[in-house]
């Protein structure tokens, strides 16, 4: 199957999220009251829904996309656009519309890094909850398997063995592939958000994952490595 893959007609992409509300006491009564009931399945050492609630963003019912950060293979280089706002409608409303320019055809992939458990479903639950349509690229319901244009580099990884899981960061570094030093990871976003206000540094965080994301995929198909001065990063 990977030799099929034709890199240039993948979009490569990942999604940071964080909480709807910056903090327990501003989430509304209704939803509170669902929020609780979750934490209850999620504490593991009395931890309660307030101190659990900064892994709301993990949730779509409870999170919310900040970022969209996509990437594609053009003339032996990655360029890199991102879609950020703290109106996430909006953000969402411009990433479907490239979607539905460029990538509407049943030959072309969206990839992302456990992105069939997280990315797609996330930004499809985002999509519907802010009534907005699905793209068909991300609409699979009646679809069969072979149908879903979707490609996940943790599943590709899996080689059929479900027992763990791998992270992106894992692989960039059995695959000997260069990932700039950060002094931001996942867990962070939501304080780089609510507390620091720093859109701009989710942005190039998650435009650096996209980057790593396509360079595993090159590896899988024993590809040379796309050098740094041939990645087009977006501009602020």
């Amino acid at each position: 199957m990977l030799d099929k893959i034709d890199l240039q007609k993948v979009l490569f992409l990942d999604i940071e999220t964080v909480p709807q509300f910056e903090n327990y006491d501003d989430v509304p009564e209704r939803l509170q009251k669902l929020w609780d009931t979750k934490a209850g399945f999620l504490a593991r050492n009395n931890e309660t829904p307030e101190e659990l609630y900064e892994r709301a963003g993990i949730y779509a019912e409870f999170g919310k996309i900040v970022c969209i950060s996509v990437g594609y293979m053009h003339e032996g280089a990655i360029r890199l656009k991102s879609f950020f706002s703290d109106n996430e409608v909006e953000l969402l409303k411009e990433f479907t519309e490239l979607l539905n320019q460029h990538y509407s055809s049943p030959y072309q992939l969206l990839c992302a890094h456990n992105g069939k458990e997280f990315d797609f479903p996330y930004m499809a639950r985002r999509l519907l909850i802010n009534g907005l349509p699905l793209p068909s690229i991300l609409n699979i319901a009646g679809k069969k398997p072979w149908e879903v244009q979707h490609l996940d580099t943790l599943e590709l990884w899996k080689f059929g063995d479900y027992k763990n899981y791998t992270s992106l960061n894992l692989l960039t570094a059995i695959f000997d592939i260069p990932t700039p030093k950060d002094d931001i990871d996942g867990s962070m976003v939501g304080d780089v958000y609510y507390v620091e206000k720093n859109l701009k540094r989710i942005k190039e965080y998650c435009e650096k994952d996209v980057v790593a994301l396509t360079q595993v995929m090159r590896r899988y198909k024993n590809l040379e490595l796309i050098p740094e001065k041939a990645i087009h990063y977006s501009e602020w």
